[in-house]
């Protein structure tokens, strides 16, 4: 090959040397940390238009209920359905405080009160603004109670995370000395 100066003599990569620095050209790291807060941002505010208000969501929990009861009440209808969609502002936020953790954190360890409270704050002001788009959803009503609710959430998972990392850093801490 010495005639041939303009030739590599290095050999091509093969796929698996390649395949860490395609994901980084590709999916730009912020993305790959944040992508699943983002998609739970969209799925609460699509719970927030009308095709989940308490109208619709009745028609679809009323048969479920009813296969498992059969001489469930109105009333008794009422009341599950009410604790049915209660839970679910306080379990989206909880989740979604979970996620916003996971994306402020990045690629660090450990935690930071600064992270904690910058997920907590964030799911605050969302649950606010998601209230605020329900009053101009013809079908939905905003409610600072279920504000309250979101925000109940997103602390509990914030004081989990809390006392996950706490637990984590004593475990590691013992097993060291």
């Amino acid at each position: 090959m010495p005639d041939q100066p303009w030739r590599n003599p290095r050999p091509a990569p093969k796929l698996p040397e390649v395949q860490p620095h395609l994901k980084q050209l590709l999916i730009p790291a912020w993305l790959r940390i944040w992508w699943p807060a983002f998609l739970w941002a969209v799925i609460i505010s699509v719970m927030s238009t009308d095709a989940f208000s308490a109208q619709h969501t009745a028609s679809f929990f009323e048969p479920i209920l009813r296969w498992f009861k059969p001489d469930l009440t109105a009333h008794q209808f009422l009341v599950i359905h009410h604790y049915i969609r209660k839970s679910a502002h306080f379990v989206e936020y909880f989740i979604f405080c979970l996620l916003l953790y996971r994306g402020i954190r990045g690629f660090r360890m450990g935690w930071r009160w600064s992270w904690g409270l910058t997920a907590l704050f964030i799911a605050f002001g969302y649950s606010a603004l998601d209230e605020i788009h329900q009053a101009f959803v013809a079908s939905r009503q905003a409610s600072p109670y279920d504000s309250l609710i979101d925000s109940i959430g997103a602390f509990v998972a914030f004081t989990i995370l809390w006392f996950w990392f706490r637990s984590r850093n004593r475990r590691i801490t013992a097993r060291e000395s």
